[in-house]
């Protein structure tokens, strides 16, 4: 016999003290309700935690939506959407799409670039001109209908991983997937265990697996979160970024895993 309400209340002390939704092995969580960001809140880049004045994200026709139409040139104002709850195992699942243009003055590599930043800061401990949170970001990436472009890759804001027994600090390492160009839906799935192992998936299919997420001690903002010598990094928050592309979401759904 397990000891579940134990166990439960142990788990939500460690991620943190955030409150954290818990559901048994094989339910998915349903972050977005398709009708507005409840449980959900916006940091700009030179704005304070909570501020979105140009409403770059919002709920359009069911679909939380990546805008910039009232945007006059984008100057560098990146922006991340958090999760109100912090975790450490789990499986997030979106289906995402890229539409219309790049907003004015995005840079040429943000064009249909976005991403779902996890094991990431408490955006509350966030500079106000900080561009992003540090974190693991799963870069979602669209194609322009001519080139190879994969989707799903790995970048590390502050961060560092490990492949095969092997320390990256680079700071983009691409997955295996296929290009996606065009405005068609495509699902990511991420395996999030804590400090073990991150995967990533796409359409169903393994496209990167990589270890022990870290923070970096030559990074400003990573470094500051190291504790005691060790950098290692189990848990943290989730959010979705705005980088100068229109990018749709119709579904963002998470599965805690048991240990």
């Amino acid at each position: 016999m397990r000891h579940t309400s134990f166990r439960r209340l142990l788990l939500a002390a460690l991620v943190c003290c955030a409150p954290v939704v818990f559901a048994e092995d094989g339910e998915w969580i349903q972050l977005f309700n398709g009708k507005d960001l409840e449980g959900w809140t916006p940091k700009i880049r030179g704005q304070e935690y909570g501020e979105d004045k140009l409403h770059t994200f919002r709920v359009e026709d069911g679909l939380l939506t990546v805008s910039y139409d009232e945007y006059g040139d984008f100057d560098g104002q990146f922006g991340h959407l958090f999760w109100k709850d912090s975790y450490s195992k789990y499986k997030i699942r979106v289906e995402y799409r890229f539409v219309g243009d790049q907003c004015a003055g995005g840079a040429d590599w943000a064009y249909r670039n976005s991403g779902i930043m996890v094991h990431g800061q408490d955006p509350k401990t966030m500079r106000q001109n900080q561009e992003f949170p540090v974190s693991v970001e799963v870069q979602l990436l669209g194609g322009d209908g001519e080139h190879d472009r994969t989707t799903a890759n790995m970048c590390s804001p502050g961060t560092h991983i490990e492949m095969d027994g092997k320390l990256k600090r680079q700071h983009c390492i691409n997955s295996d997937s296929d290009t996606y160009a065009g405005d068609q839906w495509v699902t990511v799935e991420v395996e999030v265990h804590g400090n073990d192992y991150i995967r990533h998936a796409v359409n169903g299919k393994t496209v990167m697996e990589y270890q022990k997420p870290q923070l970096d001690d030559r990074d400003g903002d990573g470094k500051t979160f190291i504790k005691d010598g060790d950098p290692m990094l189990s848990e943290g928050t989730i959010s979705i970024q705005s980088e100068s592309h229109p990018v749709q979401f119709r579904k963002i759904e998470l599965m805690p895993l048991e240990d």
